[in-house]
């Protein structure tokens, strides 16, 4: 990843495609928080097999970083795995050598500056103006607004007034009638928990997984072109 004069990370033509464009262009992050890492993992080969793009285990998983590296050699191309929860400098050492290709974090913490200083992509939560613009001045390629479902898209989209030049990604209750009211209101995309993996990630159907994956890719599908 290239950094920009300002020191943030930039868009770059060598990263093909960049975390951006996949975030814009497949609208969803599926959030995985599994009760170990072989049903995590297992989650994450169903999501990418069924046409998501951007998967990420969070820390709160047991053996997070197991589930990375049992993964990563299986991401398709063009879609990245991430690890979320990711608070301290020691969580980014471990999921990047682990195979993490993003981090998310669910506030403005240390492991902003420090993975971005790395060149990994930061997905920052922020819940205020204050916190959303801080999280992009340490170097967030994208801010999520979580938890979005506790203020509405209409709050996402007052934020992006003043903040145009933030990507925002909305987090937190988000199903697939959410998807085009935050998409609407200014959002690059959602990241679905429980109304997209259920319970994919503890022992559930892999077959009832793979259904709701299809239904938030043919959702998203449906949005292309919007802004």
């Amino acid at each position: 990843m290239i950094k920009g004069s300002d020191g943030k990370a930039a868009m770059s033509t060598l990263d093909n495609p960049t975390l951006l464009e996949v975030v814009r262009a497949s609208r969803v992050v599926a959030v995985i928080r599994g009760d170990s890492p072989e049903h995590a993992a297992d989650a994450a080969r169903v999501l990418f097999r069924e046409g998501i793009r951007l998967v990420e285990i969070a820390l709160t998983t047991p053996g997070t970083p197991d589930a990375i590296a049992s993964v990563a050699a299986e991401v398709p191309e063009g879609a990245y795995l991430g690890a979320g929860t990711v608070m301290t400098l020691e969580d980014v050492d471990a999921v990047i050598a682990a195979g993490a290709t993003f981090v998310v974090t669910p506030s403005v913490s240390e492991s902003v500056p420090y993975a971005a200083g790395r060149g990994v992509p930061v997905l920052a939560g922020a819940f205020t103006p204050t916190e959303a613009y801080e999280a992009w001045r340490q170097g967030a390629a994208a801010v999520k607004l979580f938890p979005a479902s506790a203020v509405g898209p209409a709050y996402l989209k007052a934020l992006t007034e003043p903040f145009p030049q933030i990507p925002f990604l909305a987090v937190g209750g988000m199903g697939l009638e959410q998807l085009p009211q935050y998409v609407a209101a200014g959002a690059l995309g959602i990241g679905a928990g429980g109304p997209l993996v259920g319970d994919g990630a503890r022992g559930g159907s892999a077959e009832a997984l793979a259904e709701r994956a299809r239904a938030f890719v043919s959702a998203a599908r449906e949005l292309e072109g919007a802004a």
